[in-house]
């Protein structure tokens, strides 16, 4: 399955579109003034999913060149590369859940997301999710 990740440009608060290879929204994620980052994921129905609080914690580990992260879910790990563009989910044995690609020359931030099984796709959103609010957190 293929998401194509897409802060909306225009929003007071963190709000992204998420789109399937047909260019249909499939989920939308709205931003609540809180202490933190506080985001809300919704299907294509309006209907609310969760919020990034409700699958686990995700942890930065201490590296010189490349960001790694440990989610407390599913054992699952996420590293990324130099530039902290591109990421890739691992689980333990190290079969790949899903890969996350930052799309650069876009004038908000936008992600192609390519994950495995359909059912790990709301999970790998809530993966990009935290690893956007951890990059916004530190730049501030």
């Amino acid at each position: 399955m293929k998401l194509l990740f897409k802060q909306r440009i225009f929003s007071w608060l963190d709000s992204y579109d998420i789109y399937d290879e047909k260019g249909e929204t499939v989920y939308t994620v709205k931003g609540q003034l809180s202490f933190g980052h506080k985001l809300f994921i919704y299907n294509k129905y309006g209907e609310h999913l969760g919020t990034i609080k409700d699958i686990g914690k995700i942890t930065k580990e201490f590296t010189f060149f490349k960001p790694k992260f440990i989610l407390d879910y599913k054992d699952w790990q996420i590293e990324g590369n130099f530039w902290e563009w591109d990421y890739q989910i691992v689980d333990y044995s190290g079969n790949i859940i899903g890969l996350i690609n930052k799309e650069i020359f876009h004038m908000s931030d936008t992600y192609s997301l390519t994950i495995e099984h359909d059912e790990d796709a709301f999970y790998v959103l809530m993966i990009v999710l935290a690893i956007d609010a951890q990059k916004c957190s530190r730049n501030k």
